[in-house]
């Protein structure tokens, strides 16, 4: 892209017309400056509705100006520990901020700011790219202020940071996990000093909070090649850092002239395949875990070789420490990645053209309304490099879906309810809650997924009332 002075196309957004008159009026130098301009010069339209505002200055003053400015009249929230302050407006947030310049303590990444110029500003900025400003005033409407070269490292994809990047990194090592992310959203390579630095201060991430690297972590799994930015993680030493599960996951052993495949670089390909059909962030997450179980559980057996037994459900158990570790929700999010890791290796027992209906019927049971996302995770799962394999396998999944259809058409096991209900029950035989209610309706569910009933309320009621003689309770008239 050929660098010109002034780029007055790059905020034809409304909203730009109300902050150059309050600036303007305030007498305040301001830019608009980090994603918004970057994303403008790569042609992206994510940050558009995002932007960073800098003024040399009170960037709350500026708030408060452009917000009486506004028809609407929107609230300013104002962070004064931060010195700055945010509005909402014509389908757009906005970030004020005073330029300044700041300075670390060791053992915090929140720094010591003071007031400064816009070069002061920029200095403090993770990246060159992110360190691009646009004027906003009138007299200099549109000039490009990029002290760095910002423009030069957008054309040759490369993220450097604008000062030494040790000192970068080891001010906020959080910059560490968002330089791997950027570089994984935006497929640019991390300059090698840079990535060396990282390489370098890669215990200092422990100082993060969890929270702030999970937010880096979601953004990475959302990229479009999510392998990039754990391959850069491991190669960091971040990873076994923040997920020794995974970390652990990597390499080759061989006994007797027996391998293994590396189960790290495999649950990449995995991630990589899912990311092409799903945006779905947690399903995403289902395939990054679902082999975590194989490390702990890898054994040596001479008559068969390599064996990773109950891997799964070791693994569904593995999910629930390391979300919470990683302070992450452990609500229904959390208890679906569990069930997707748990349920990982079920689709391929159904293959086999002997298997039972009731085995079918177990796994749409088990299943309930994530079947389509299972299925979703096991064809993700084929890395073969084989196309007669590849194929095949393809073709056994598509031999699954139809099983699965056929049986859940005729026996309607997908979010299963009990023909019998236990107020029935209870009414029947004149009980107060009680184990004997538990055991009726278990026996009349396991009946209807065996195939020894079908799945309709006067089988169930029958069966209900046998079961319930074996017990001893006797029925009202």
């Amino acid at each position: 892209m050929p660098k010109k002075e002034l780029y007055p196309e790059a905020l034809q957004h409304q909203i730009f017309k109300y902050i150059t008159q309050a600036a303007d009026e305030l007498r305040l130098e301001t830019y608009v400056i980090g994603g918004f301009v970057r994303d403008f010069f790569l042609d992206r339209n994510q940050s558009k509705k995002d932007i960073d505002v800098v003024a040399v200055g009170s960037g709350i003053d500026l708030a408060q100006k452009v917000a009486q400015l506004l028809p609407e009249k929107p609230k300013v929230q104002v962070f004064k520990n931060y010195g700055t302050a945010m509005i909402k407006a014509l389908d757009a947030e906005i970030e004020f901020v005073g330029a300044r310049k700041e300075s670390y303590a060791k053992d915090s990444r929140n720094p010591s700011v003071k007031s400064g110029s816009l070069q002061d500003d920029q200095n403090r900025r993770d990246f060159t790219v992110n360190a691009l400003a646009l004027q906003l005033n009138q007299d200099h409407f549109g000039k490009l202020l990029d002290p760095f070269n910002g423009i030069e490292d957008l054309e040759q994809q490369i993220l450097k940071t604008p000062l030494d990047p040790a000192e970068t990194y080891s001010d906020d090592p959080l910059r560490m996990m968002r330089a791997i992310r950027f570089a994984t959203q935006l497929d640019f390579m991390i300059e090698e000093n840079s990535l060396q630095a990282i390489t370098d201060n890669h215990e200092r991430i422990k100082i993060i909070s969890r929270e702030r690297i999970v937010d880096e972590l979601h953004k990475i799994l959302l990229s479009e090649k999510p392998s990039k930015g754990f391959a850069l993680l491991r190669k960091t030493k971040l990873l076994p850092i923040i997920l020794p599960e995974l970390s652990a996951l990597q390499g080759i052993e061989e006994v007797e002239g027996q391998r293994h495949k590396d189960n790290f670089w495999h649950t990449l390909e995995v991630v990589d395949n899912i990311s092409e059909n799903t945006n779905n962030l947690w399903l995403r997450w289902a395939a990054l875990l679902h082999d975590i179980g194989k490390a702990p559980t890898k054994k040596f057996d001479k008559k068969i070789g390599w064996t990773f037994h109950n891997h799964e459900f070791v693994g569904a158990k593995m999910v629930f420490k390391l979300f919470k570790r990683l302070k992450m929700p452990l609500n229904d999010k959390m208890k679906f990645v569990q069930k997707m890791v748990l349920l990982s290796s079920r689709p391929i027992n159904v293959i086999d053209e002997n298997v039972t209906d009731s085995a079918v019927r177990r796994l749409i049971f088990d299943a309930g309304d994530y079947m389509e996302d299972l299925m979703t995770l096991c064809e993700a799962d084929i890395t073969t490099k084989n196309p007669k394999k590849y194929r095949k396998y393809h073709q056994n999944f598509q031999k699954v879906r139809e099983k699965i259809k056929e049986v859940e058409e005729r026996d309607r096991i997908r979010n299963f309810q009990p023909p019998v209900s236990g107020e029935e029950i209870m009414k029947t035989f004149g009980l107060s809650p009680s184990r004997e209610i538990g055991i009726i309706k278990n026996t009349i569910k396991e009946a209807i997924l065996e195939g020894e009933i079908p799945n309709e309320y006067e089988a169930a009621r029958k069966l209900m009332l046998e079961k319930g003689k074996q017990l001893g309770l006797t029925a009202n008239s």
